[in-house]
């Protein structure tokens, strides 16, 4: 079995996304060195790493001297990355966090709004959260940004990704052209699901800026809008907001 084999898990692992592991992994890697400036040496954190998606492309990119950190709530996904990815590269590790999900850890003790990384303050100089706070409520998103802006260097950069209610996607939802429904009101968000509101979560575009003021983290211009809305113009799926800590 070769490396690239090696380092991608059975299809029936992959619990989130869709079946293609290696694509969203490469797209992100260009994303985090091109938009983040992302450098080799450096210290990151990966915030819901899932099963290693976005580590496993940054195994040939960061250094001996650079570190990777991810955490996750999927005990499946932690265990498939501590056996695989952590013995080849000692500078990749992996924490489970027992973090309440509906679909995800319905039996966890924690809960998101009250989660403290567990990682020393100002230790990282990269935060990445790909496809988290599209499944967060406010609460929650607002501890996290807490956690963000704590954990991460002055400098320090974090890279996440949203679906951004602005005057155009609102537009493309109310005309049916979004991939996505969202139609109820949540805590000043939109979801596509009543019942499961996590499923997708929606925020309003000027809102998200103000949350990333309030935290000290000043946003690099431009955002970059996504796709998902079924907008023309798009650079990934879902919108992508790269800011630093001020």
């Amino acid at each position: 079995m070769g490396l690239r084999d090696e380092f991608t898990p059975p299809r029936s692992k992959i619990f989130v996304g869709d079946a293609s592991f290696r694509k969203p992994g490469e797209e992100f890697l260009r994303y985090f060195l091109e938009l983040g400036g992302l450098k080799p040496d450096e210290r990151v954190l990966d915030v819901g790493c899932g099963i290693g998606r976005m580590a496993v492309p940054l195994t040939r990119y960061l250094s001996p001297r650079g570190e990777y950190r991810g955490f996750d709530i999927v005990k499946e996904g932690i265990d498939w990355c501590q056996e695989r990815i952590s013995p080849k590269f000692p500078n990749f590790h992996f924490q489970l966090l027992d973090i309440y999900n509906r679909s995800y850890n319905p039996g966890g003790t924690l809960r998101a709004h009250e989660c403290h990384f567990p990682y020393e303050t100002g230790y990282f100089d990269f935060v990445l959260l790909t496809s988290v706070f599209t499944h967060m409520l406010p609460a929650d998103m607002e501890n996290y940004f807490s956690q963000i802006a704590r954990v991460l260097k002055r400098g320090g950069r974090c890279l996440i990704t949203f679906f951004l209610l602005n005057a155009e996607s609102r537009n493309l939802i109310a005309s049916g052209e979004s991939k996505l429904d969202f139609r109820y009101e949540i805590d000043g968000t939109l979801t596509v699901d009543e019942r499961t509101p996590e499923a997708a979560v929606a925020y309003d575009e000027d809102r998200t800026r103000m949350t990333h003021q309030e935290y000290g983290l000043r946003i690099t211009e431009p955002i970059r809008l996504g796709s998902w809305c079924g907008r023309r113009r798009y650079l990934s799926y879902q919108d992508i907001v790269v800011a630093v800590k001020i």
